[in-house]
């Protein structure tokens, strides 16, 4: 075979063999170091290698380590046996992962309230509260304040259930104003739930069925009475607040303004007494429970007492705000409130005629007749005259004229505009009190 064998077991890179000649080593020869002996096996022209130092050693001779006294070879660590770490790598080990777990969670934070599901800040900031978050005096919140310490509830037990109503207290000694139709029918006696919650018994002083007004006395001192308006100088519009307990409901407050004045009406159950009113119309929520509860203008002060509602349900039915309320004047009230409170009963302010029927077709109420020595026979009013208007108010209904003549206290002087035959004329009465 030609080339080289390798199958003789010679090789010229083993050590001992000689360097080739000049030019390249004989074939078959190894090569020889600078001494004549053989080179490296790893480097065979490094005594040819333009780069090397000429005084550098042709091998490099690594020295021996020191042989131990026992002969035994040093023992080598397995670097893939498992190891039990040390304290301080335990340390360390649960601090890193610590400040990794919250750098981690504060990143994710921060990426989730400012992606989607971001909480925004609510509201607005403000450094002072606004005028109506004030609750100044004059506000709506103001007036109640003030008044509702003088409103109570009334209860009166009786053999048919527990009526249930509203007053205000008009006295430092204990009186109670309400309506009648809240006392009516009981025994005499009342149970007077304060607006703190306490309770006292209450003693009914008097009370007049025709006006809707009640006194109720209590043994209580220190009481807040409330402070009276000027009903006669209401105008419609004006704000007013009704406070009560409507439908049990104690200490509640509603808003509305006047709606109408004067607005004459006849209420009352079968078989009980005649009421009329010559009322304060308002739009205020009053309800059944209401009764009794003071109607109060936009300073506080009391200018009329809750008494009735009108409602659209049929008779039988529990009937509800639309709206339509009706409060006896503060004026009246109070009139007839000293005389229960000084004599035990009221007196009723009257013309001196009986009227009776409907009204007269055109307008008017015709009187049926005339007392000879009452108040509109002195002012020279006859039987059969028509009365048009009593003082500037229009009468429609016997109603009207009865209603108005209750509001005016004895001794007040009205215009009567009237009708004789084709003829008007005025007259000028000076009403009076009932002799009973």
């Amino acid at each position: 075979m030609g080339g080289t064998d390798v199958t003789d077991g010679w090789d010229w890179r083993q050590p001992g063999g000689s360097p080739p000649p000049a030019g390249g080593p004989a074939p078959g020869q190894p090569p020889q170091g600078a001494g004549g002996g053989t080179t490296s096996p790893w480097w065979s022209d490094a005594l040819a290698d333009p780069w090397r130092d000429p005084y550098a050693p042709a091998a490099v001779v690594v020295p021996a380590g020191p042989v131990t006294g026992s002969g035994e070879p040093e023992p080598v660590t397995d670097p893939d046996a498992p190891t039990r770490p040390g304290l301080r790598q335990v340390v360390l080990v649960s601090l890193i992962t610590a400040l990794l777990a919250g750098s981690l969670g504060s990143a994710l934070t921060y990426a989730f309230l400012r992606g989607g599901g971001a909480v925004p800040t609510l509201g607005a900031q403000s450094g002072q509260a606004p005028a109506l978050a004030q609750r100044k005096p004059e506000s709506l919140a103001g007036v109640a304040e003030k008044v509702l310490p003088s409103v109570v509830t009334v209860r009166v037990a009786s053999l048919g259930g527990t009526s249930e109503g509203s007053g205000f207290v008009v006295s430092a000694d204990g009186h109670i104003v309400t309506n009648d139709h809240v006392v009516a029918g009981g025994p005499g006696k009342a149970t007077v739930v304060f607006n703190d919650g306490s309770t006292a018994p209450g003693t009914v002083v008097g009370q007049d069925p025709e006006s809707d007004i009640a006194v109720i006395k209590v043994s209580r001192s220190g009481l807040k009475p409330v402070e009276f308006g000027d009903s006669d100088a209401l105008a419609v519009g004006d704000p007013v607040l009704a406070v009560g307990s409507p439908l049990s409901l104690a200490n509640t407050v509603t808003a509305g303004i006047v709606s109408a004045l004067d607005r004459t009406m006849m209420a009352g159950e079968p078989g009980g007494p005649t009421r009329y009113y010559a009322a304060i119309q308002t739009d205020a929520a009053v309800n059944h429970g209401n009764s009794g509860g003071p109607l109060v203008d936009g300073a506080g002060r009391v200018v009329g007492v809750n008494s009735t509602i009108k409602s659209l349900v049929a008779d039988g039915q529990e009937a509800g705000n639309i709206g339509l309320a009706f409060a006896i004047p503060i004026n009246q009230a109070k009139r007839v409130t000293e005389d229960i409170i000084g004599t035990g009963k009221a007196r009723r302010t009257v013309i001196g005629a009986q009227v009776g029927g409907t009204g007269v077709s055109g307008g008017g109420v015709r009187l049926n007749g005339v007392e000879p020595a009452g108040p509109a026979a002195a002012a020279g009013l006859r039987t059969g005259d028509v009365v048009l208007r009593l003082d500037g108010h229009p009468m429609n209904d016997p109603t009207d004229l009865v209603a108005l003549v209750r509001k005016y206290a004895p001794g007040s002087v009205v215009t009567v505009e009237y009708r004789r035959g084709s003829n008007r004329q005025n007259a000028s009465v000076t009403l009076a009190a009932d002799a009973k």
